[in-house]
């Protein structure tokens, strides 16, 4: 069988078991230890019922004592590991009984109609939670000011972003905690790369004026995210990072050229008729005694003249990507774009009529002068700018 039919096979078997798990019986959850999802179906069924299912609420003893004496085992195995790690873990195991219990609870007493009264033993988990609650956010932020004290030590921004992401976590248990909001600023400041944007020239021209405007003005609001932030000017108090800079290396404006090409259109008309007459120069007549005529055919001329005219500026570069700290080469990235001018003149001499419709609305425009090099070069900066921001978008640091 080949890799792609085994695949095929274990994703076929995969929803067909998705599919029989969906829809299984309460009874045959229970049988197969989904207790939770067992509880979950007989209650959407009893609710309401005033003649309870037998099986049913017999099905919600047996999986909510069973579910029950799971969580509590598994919390105490864990919490007897004194492991600080597992805090978490263990609230999660207390909130999933305490959601199970309420869930159950609206029925009690639980009835079946031939008087059967279901038994649940209750735990008491408020006081569990609020230790596993302390305990779990505990732990984050212990384990978050170890990564922060990392962070400070060196300029590695990976343990400062966890930082950030553990004390995040906190507010699954309270909402305020100590100092995690102030602590959570500074991992947010430690772990975020600053990047200065700016271009050196290379190349062996002088650029015009406006041309480091027109290429860094770039609005960095779809480029700036959580750990990346850009600048194209220095911000007082900001230690930066990493220098993304544009060496411009090459750039090229061609001459301009003008291609002529001169083409002939023609076309037959009708001009009038052709009268057909007899021997004694009368004009034959029809049965309906009308004349005898044919349309006069006659071919007409113009001369058209094309005037193409074209100029164009190219820029060539890197993107270099410089870590600041060691002063190292981190990338480098090939950048370029190009930025042309075109004019199109077309005139004709002759007649009208002849031209095709495609050379007719072409007719009217005339030969342009060439625009400057500063022009070209500006709007080649322009068009490098998108070229520049896709590149920084993919900046991974």
């Amino acid at each position: 069988m080949t890799p792609k039919h085994i695949i095929s096979s274990i994703t076929t078997t995969t929803a067909l078991a998705i599919m029989v798990i969906s829809c299984a019986s309460p009874v045959k959850l229970a049988e197969v230890g989904d207790y939770d999802q067992a509880i979950e179906r007989s209650v959407n069924r009893l609710a309401g019922k005033e003649r309870k299912n037998e099986e049913l609420v017999r099905t919600v003893e047996f999986a909510f004592e069973k579910a029950t004496t799971r969580d509590m085992d598994q919390a105490e195995r864990l919490k007897t590991d004194l492991r600080a790690e597992s805090w978490p873990r263990v609230f999660d195991i207390y909130q999933r009984i305490l959601r199970r219990q309420q869930l159950v609870e609206p029925l009690v007493p639980l009835v079946d109609r031939r008087g059967y009264k279901a038994s649940f033993r209750f735990v008491r988990v408020d006081g569990l939670l609020a230790e596993a609650r302390e305990k779990a956010a505990e732990y984050h932020y212990n384990y978050a000011t170890d990564l922060l004290a990392q962070a400070r030590r060196s300029k590695d921004k990976t343990p400062a972003r966890r930082a950030y992401d553990e004390l995040g976590r906190i507010k699954t248990y309270y909402s305020s905690y100590r100092d995690r909001d102030a602590l959570q600023r500074e991992a947010l400041n430690l772990g975020t790369t600053f990047i200065l944007v700016d271009i050196e020239n290379r190349a062996p021209v002088i650029l015009p004026i406006g041309f480091d405007r027109e290429l860094t003005d770039i609005s960095f609001n779809g480029l700036n995210d959580r750990w990346r932030v850009f600048h194209n000017n220095r911000q007082s108090g900001v230690e930066y990072d990493v220098k993304a800079t544009l060496m411009l290396r090459d750039v090229q404006v061609s001459p301009g050229t003008m291609r002529e090409r001169q083409y002939e259109e023609q076309n037959q008309i009708q001009d009038g008729w052709v009268y057909e007459y007899d021997t004694r120069g009368n004009v034959k007549k029809d049965t309906a005694g009308n004349d005898i005529k044919y349309p006069n055919k006659v071919t007409i001329r113009a001369l058209v003249t094309e005037v193409y005219q074209q100029k164009g500026a190219r820029l060539a570069g890197q993107l270099e990507l410089f870590d600041l700290h060691s002063g190292s080469v981190i990338d480098s990235r090939p950048l370029g774009a190009e930025a042309f001018w075109e004019n199109y003149a077309a005139t004709f001499r002759g007649d009208e009529r002849a031209l095709s419709k495609e050379t007719r609305s072409r007719i009217g425009n005339r030969p342009s002068n060439f625009p400057d090099d500063t022009f070209l070069i500006l709007d080649a900066a322009r068009r490098l700018r998108p070229v520049v921001v896709d590149q920084l978008r993919q900046i991974r640091i």
